[in-house]
């Protein structure tokens, strides 16, 4: 029976190994410390958190998130641990909520491996505090309890732990938040909340026999859900909001207030065989929609199945260590036989265990690739990849599709089953395509120059992409290209016709179109907060505008990195965006005053690169780049096809 547990009260608890599931209304950065009799954490060495997460016998998540999975193991901590604290903050610099106040009660419980919850607690009453001691693990007379404990510090992360005894508390709490600013950089952002309607039909994963002691071992949780029409995504920033006879409003026109109508029906799948996947099984108000719901759910189902298996391979690793130990540790294995019997009995029990959890993820694996092959045919061309039969037939559209497909994701348990990564329309994040040498395989085979060369190719994909699904004349990309290294890539954009003016080259180019789109942010921003949008200069673009920037920093004085930076805060929330492709090492000369550029863009690569983190668990996942059939026309037909109608209104 549950123990629902109100502050200061405590639990037995029956077991040592176990999972502290938190689930907040907003992102929250989940951590543990260890202590001694008297609760004082003995240093640095003794704290689990983003930038640190695995200690013996505990595991924390490497993100903020809003649902978190800790993984306990009570008798593999040190031997002078008697108290563990689980402690949440809110992240800093995160464009969130700063106060526990302003959002709901984080919800704490403590379970066993298979789900079972021994004890739960929700943390009322909080309201200035940024920090917040959720509860302990603690020990006494032998036997392990948990105690609520729910105490708020208005200091933030800093003040809890010199709280405990942590020395240089204040240093240490800034280098969390740098690892939580550089995890929330690389993680994909969720589709926002759906309504309680809006739930896909899942083919969910098959959980995986004994999660062991990863974060990410869990049996299946009710998804989060897909696009709820009527809000922002969670880094989105604020849609300029609609005013009378004005001609700009970047709220997207098909995201809609009430709830979507059931996703359809799949048919009946033969006794003893798994339902068979269709394309379109989401709730959504067009196909559209389902799909784009579709594909995010079959992204956390392959997220979860592979957290599942390589949770319980974990639990076997560790529990064939702890049995060999225990021989070893006994004077009676050493002689005859028994020390070797047993040996092979632990790894026996370790090859079962693993072989098991194999099995139920490739049942899930089968699953996924059988959706994947009816849901990739039936993409629309926003959603699809450029080697897609749509492209053939594509006609430019008369309206903003839902999300734009930038590439693709995989894991290497199935390298072969790819996830289409759709980002949300309009832009909630500029890109950054890094041209420098990373640490992946794919980049150490490339020399720098084809580096620089697919970073751009890469970006003018994405540029074409965007072009063409969006209706004519809303959506005008511009280019800086400061010494003309780029003129080759560039080509395909120039020589259609599909950019209003040539690539902008020398530091004069780079001041104008910089002045520009200054320009025009500050204009829109005014008439926006006017209410009078209608008052817009006649010269103004009120197309969605994206600024591709090559070779950054050359060509950049400090004047210019300066309205760069304005542009990437203040450009989204009035349809102004940025693309960047630069090696950040050049731009190392500005030091951290640049930082918060690079965070605000999400990174991708022109080559394969593992440095994208999903939303739920955190796995590296392996970014694949868009790349067009090797000797197809396709990007050429389809550029001529969106410069014609702009030329002609779309007629």
């Amino acid at each position: 029976m549950t123990a629902e547990l109100v502050r200061g009260q405590n639990h037995t608890l029956p077991q040592t190994r176990l999972e502290i599931r938190i689930s907040a209304g907003a992102p929250v950065v989940a951590g543990a410390t260890l202590g001694d009799e008297t609760g004082r954490v003995a240093g640095v060495e003794w704290i689990a958190h983003p930038g640190s997460p695995q200690l013996h016998g505990l595991e924390v998540s490497r993100q903020a998130a809003a649902d978190h999975r800790l993984a306990v193991d009570l008798d593999a901590l040190p031997d002078g641990v008697h108290r563990v604290t689980v402690l949440l903050a809110l992240p800093l610099d995160a464009g969130g909520p700063t106060r526990f106040g302003a959002v709901a009660s984080p919800f704490v419980a403590v379970t066993g491996l298979d789900g079972a919850e021994i004890a739960t607690f929700t943390l009322t009453g909080l309201d200035s505090e940024s920090a917040v001691a959720a509860l302990e693990l603690y020990r006494r007379q032998g036997a392990w309890k948990v105690r609520a404990v729910g105490q708020g510090y208005a200091g933030g992360l800093a003040a809890m732990l010199a709280d405990q005894g942590v020395d240089r508390a204040a240093e240490l709490a800034g280098t969390i938040q740098d690892a939580v600013a550089r995890g929330l950089a690389r993680s994909v952002a969720p589709p926002p909340p759906r309504t309680p309607e809006g739930d896909r039909v899942r083919h969910a994963p098959t959980p995986a026999p004994a999660p062991g002691n990863g974060q990410s071992g869990r049996p299946p949780v009710p998804p989060p859900p897909p696009a709820a029409p009527a809000q922002p995504g969670p880094l989105a920033e604020p849609a300029a909001p609609a005013t009378a006879g004005g001609p700009i409003n970047y709220a997207h026109p098909r995201r809609q207030s009430t709830a979507p109508p059931p996703p359809p029906v799949a048919p009946p799948a033969r006794p003893g065989q798994p339902a068979q996947p269709v394309a379109g099984d989401a709730t959504g108000w067009s196909m559209d929609e389902r799909l784009y719901n579709q594909v995010w759910g079959m992204f956390e189902d392959l997220a979860r199945a592979v957290a599942a298996y390589r949770s319980a391979v974990d639990f076997a690793e560790s529990r064939m260590d702890q049995e060999l130990e225990r021989t070893l540790s006994d004077p009676r294995s050493r002689i005859g036989g028994a020390g070797d019997r047993a040996r092979e009995e632990a790894r026996a029990k370790r090859d079962e265990l693993t072989a098991r959890a194999r099995e139920s993820l490739d049942r899930d694996l089968a699953q996924l690739d059988a959706e994947s092959a009816v849901v990739e045919p039936a993409l629309p061309a926003s959603y699809a990849g450029w080697d897609n039969p749509v492209w053939h037939g594509y006609r430019v559209p008369m309206e903003i599709p839902m999300a734009l497909r930038i590439g693709d994701l995989h894991l290497p348990e199935r390298a072969d089953l790819r996830i289409p990564l759709l980002v949300r329309l309009p832009l909630e994040r500029g890109m950054w395509i890094d041209s420098g040498r990373t640490a992946s395989e794919a980049a150490a085979l490339t020399g720098q120059d084809r580096l620089r060369g697919l970073a751009m190719e890469t970006a003018v994909l994405h540029a074409a992409r965007l072009l063409a699904v969006y209706p004519p004349n809303e959506f005008t990309v511009h280019v800086i290209d400061p010494a003309g290294s780029a003129a080759g890539a560039l080509a395909p954009l120039v020589r259609s016709g599909v950019l209003p003016s040539p690539p902008a080259t020398g530091a004069q180019g780079v001041s104008s179109v910089l002045a520009h789109l200054t320009r025009r942010v500050d204009l829109v921003q005014m008439a926006v907060r006017a209410g009078a949008a209608d008052s817009l200069p006649p010269d103004l673009d009120p197309a969605e505008q994206l600024l591709i920037v090559n070779d950054f920093p050359h060509g950049f004085d400090d004047r210019a990195v300066t309205q760069l930076r304005y542009l990437a805060d203040e450009g989204p929330s009035v349809g102004v965006h940025l693309m960047m492709v630069a090696d950040r090492e050049e731009a190392s000369e500005y030091g951290p005053i640049l930082d918060p550029l690079w965070r605000s863009l999400l990174r991708v690569t022109p080559v394969a690169d593992d440095h994208l983190a999903d939303p739920w668990v955190g796995h590296a996942w392996t970014y694949e780049p868009p790349r067009t059939p090797p000797g197809s026309a396709v990007l050429d037909q389809v550029l001529e096809r969106v410069a014609h109608a702009r030329r002609t209104g779309g007629r």
